[in-house]
């Protein structure tokens, strides 16, 4: 019998029921649920609003229940219709009367509002570890990696010569970002909503501090109709997951870019990679794929959740009901991601010559020529075009701006000296670069040093 049975002359309708069932999914906020009721019950017979006894016995038997549903002794029931009223009809059945005294000054409109946020919460903590674990493969990686030159690109064209170790740290630089943005979603979500009720609060002597304290929250929420009708917190949590899905795909483009034979950077591990079912030749980079494609659904779960909630009046409304299955799938998403990327990256080897030899073709050293020209005097936009005169040249002659005779250079400028060639060496063009965040030895051992410091590393 549904809780509204006084109010409704007919019963439910099954499909109606089916339809308007939420446990097969919130059944996951078990514990924050039941973490929540302790600290409602706690408060109410603080609070005199219930009798100590009472309160104690709810506490002592919602914690058997919790320890219950973890070891698999109880079983969820998929009839009742979400897990707030699977969790009292549990707490009833176990105490009678005293367990119906739990839902006192409270509704189930606050109450999930506190068990998602509560949820999200623990979720976040579980990203944010996943992801410095990440960045803690990606340093690793780029500390190993700190005299590999290879082609920096623009426009996918080669463009000025780095080091594999610069790249690597620009990603890693990305997620210590996603990771601010996690931390700064968790101040507006840790907060409690719990004494909310059904929007306008209740006359009952609660305390919402109290309880904000016992589930180790910041602060209460303090309107009581945006307390139960605030997803914004969801809304915010979809957006940073979202744009951490964006960065591991930017990666995950590159990756399978570096192991195509036309690069042939880097090789994935067997144990990340798959065949073909009629090439036996093909080693595919199926996962950096799969997270890259997965960026589509995190994408879709953001606008559904900005969707929902951009009609409905104050203040709660069953459509926010959708609000669950679209960030759960985020959440598990974006760990999944998380989870088999880093072994991925740390599993891969790395094929320095092929990027050297990448780096040595292109004129990627034709900035290092206008730059020479610059400290000599010249002003830079007139290096430029020498620059980019002599590039023609070189392709006119086929051959590189290493190997194109002095007197080639003097044609268009007698600032040029034997020097030059040390000027434009792949080496110095690329360890010479000793502003902050560049690619020396120095400077990305500093930003290595930098994140670890500012991460906890």
């Amino acid at each position: 019998m549904a809780m509204w049975a006084g109010r409704f002359k007919k019963e439910e309708s099954k499909d109606v029921n089916d339809f308007n069932s939420s446990i097969s999914f919130d059944s996951r906020m078990f514990e924050q649920d039941i973490l929540g009721s302790i600290a409602h019950a706690t408060m109410l017979g603080h609070q005199n609003i219930i009798s100590k006894a009472d309160s104690e016995l709810i506490c002592k038997t919602l914690g058997e229940i919790l320890e219950d549903i973890k070891c698999g002794k109880l079983l969820f029931d998929y009839d009742a219709e979400d897990i707030h009223m699977f969790v009292e009809a549990e707490l009833t059945k176990r105490i009678g009367e005293v367990g119906k005294r739990l839902h006192t000054s409270r509704s189930r409109n606050d109450q999930v509002a506190l068990d998602i946020r509560l949820y999200l919460r623990d979720e976040i903590k579980n990203i944010k570890d996943l992801t410095l674990n990440l960045i803690n493969v990606i340093l690793n990686l780029a500390d190993k990696n700190k005299e590999t030159i290879m082609p920096g690109y623009t426009h996918l064209q080669r463009a000025q010569p780095i080091t594999f170790a610069n790249h690597l740290l620009a990603y890693a630089t990305m997620l210590a970002r996603d990771i601010e943005r996690l931390d700064d979603t968790n101040k507006r979500l840790n907060r409690n909503p719990l004494g909310s009720c059904a929007l306008a609060g209740t006359t009952y002597n609660i305390d919402r501090e109290m309880v904000a304290s016992l589930l180790h929250m910041d602060s209460v929420t303090p309107n009581t109709l945006d307390g139960v009708s605030d997803r914004d917190f969801c809304v915010e949590l979809a957006s940073a997951i979202a744009i951490m899905q964006m960065h591991l795909s930017r990666f995950s483009e590159e990756i399978i870019m570096w192991s195509s034979w036309e690069f042939k950077f880097i090789d994935l591990d067997d144990a990340y990679s798959t065949g073909s079912s009629i090439m036996p030749q093909k080693k595919n980079p199926d996962i950096a794929e799969l997270v890259r494609g997965k960026t589509g659904r995190v994408y879709g779960n953001l606008i559904t959740l900005l969707t929902m909630l951009k009609g409905i009046p104050l203040a709660y409304n069953k459509d926010m009901q959708e609000d669950k299955q679209a960030i759960f799938d985020s959440v598990d998403t974006i760990k999944d991601c998380l989870k088999i990327f880093a072994p991925m990256l740390e599993t891969m080897s790395v094929n320095k010559d092929n990027m050297k030899k990448a780096a040595a073709k292109g004129f990627i050293n034709a900035t290092d020529l206008a730059d020479y020209l610059v400290k000599k005097g010249m002003a830079f936009r007139t290096a430029y075009k020498i620059s980019g005169t002599l590039v023609a040249v070189c392709i006119d002659k086929n051959t590189t701006l290493e190997e194109l005779p002095l007197e080639e250079y003097k044609k268009l400028s007698d600032l040029f000296e034997d020097d030059l060639y040390e000027a434009i060496d792949l080496r110095n063009a690329t360890f010479k670069r000793t502003s902050q965040g560049a690619s020396s030895i120095e400077s990305t051992a500093k930003q290595i040093a930098d994140l670890k410091k500012e991460l906890g590393l």
